[in-house]
């Protein structure tokens, strides 16, 4: 062939690149990152197991948070007064006259003497079920329903039932009080601590995967590069890629999270007159985390699959511009 008839260079590579790029478009049902690998599928799992914890920690802190705002309320509104035994006192008489004074006092509510039967129960844990009060000297209480819009003085209370009854001591609940708001204080920062871990270490996990995927695809992102394809496509493409698989582990774990708290609160209702689901009833309510809770897991989901889609985006824009200053293309 002379050199007349072959067309200049820069025509054989623009002819050239029109070919390649007319086969992407013909091709462009194919993805550049495999759907279905292994590593994708373990990048899944991982996502799934991540959420899982991530939202075992939102359901515990809501759970916590709510069952602590619901003692606080409950001890906020009753106070106690616990009546001594004393030589020559007249337990009866000393117990009216507390109930009288209370109830005198503004911001009281109601007052009610705990009745022999109601003490026996709250003794036969320890003392067994054979109790006789008359042969024990067996503090008795009053307990005071008190107004929590317009609580009463406290400090004269207390004073006003020394001074009826020098046996009987006022408890407010201000230190049980207390020591439950840090407690609850305490569980939340633990657990946006634990939280914010397990997010952190799924977005490396995200960038590893990211990272692998390109390695594992980089003669077809040289192909497109050097066709003309913007870095914004393939980006894109990882990141609709990555979104599947962030949004489909997320699911699974999320959903699995939630199966287990609401299997928990049915067996908890269930089993109510049982000790196990007594203690458990003791210490976190009904195991409802309720709709907070539920959102907050839905929340979660929402937001691993949207970081797991931002990261990968951002470490295939990172990784082809670094390629770009390696070896340049001409646009």
């Amino acid at each position: 062939m002379t050199d007349a008839a072959s067309p200049p260079a820069a025509g054989r590579f623009s002819a050239l690149r029109r070919r390649l790029a007319r086969r992407a478009r013909e091709e462009r049902q194919t993805p550049i990152v495999p759907p279905g690998n292994v590593a994708g599928r373990a990048l899944m799992t991982v996502i799934g197991i991540m959420t899982f914890l991530a939202s075992l920690t939102v359901g515990a802190v809501t759970l916590v948070a709510d069952t602590a705002s619901a003692w606080q309320s409950q001890i906020s509104r009753e106070i106690t007064v616990q009546v001594r035994p004393d030589d020559g006192l007249d337990m009866a008489a000393a117990l009216a006259k507390v109930r009288a004074t209370a109830l005198a006092t503004p911001g009281v509510r109601s007052a009610e003497i705990m009745g022999d039967e109601a003490t026996e129960r709250l003794l036969e844990p320890w003392l067994g079920d054979d109790l006789d009060l008359n042969d024990l000297p067996v503090p008795r209480l009053v307990v005071i329903a008190i107004d929590e819009a317009a609580p009463p003085d406290f400090a004269g209370l207390r004073n006003t039932l020394r001074t009826a009854v020098p046996q009987a001591s006022l408890d407010d609940h201000r230190a049980w009080v207390s020591r439950l708001v840090t407690m609850a204080h305490a569980t939340v920062v633990i657990g946006i601590a634990i939280l914010t871990l397990v997010l952190v270490a799924t977005t490396l996990t995200v960038v590893f995967a990211t990272r692998g995927a390109m390695s594992g695809n980089r003669h077809i992102i040289e192909v497109l590069h050097f066709v003309g394809a913007r870095s914004g496509f393939i980006a894109a493409e990882f990141e609709r890629h990555f979104l599947k698989l962030g949004l489909l582990g997320a699911v699974a774990g999320g959903s699995t999270a939630l199966v287990l708290f609401y299997a928990m609160g049915r067996w908890t209702a269930l089993n109510e007159a049982t000790p196990e689901a007594d203690q458990i009833s003791a210490l976190f309510g009904s195991f409802a985390i309720g709709w907070t809770g539920y959102a907050g897991v839905v929340l979660l989901v929402a937001t691993v699959g949207g970081l797991t889609a931002l990261t990968s985006r951002l470490t295939v824009t990172r990784q082809l511009a670094a390629i770009d200053m390696i070896s340049p293309v001409e646009r």
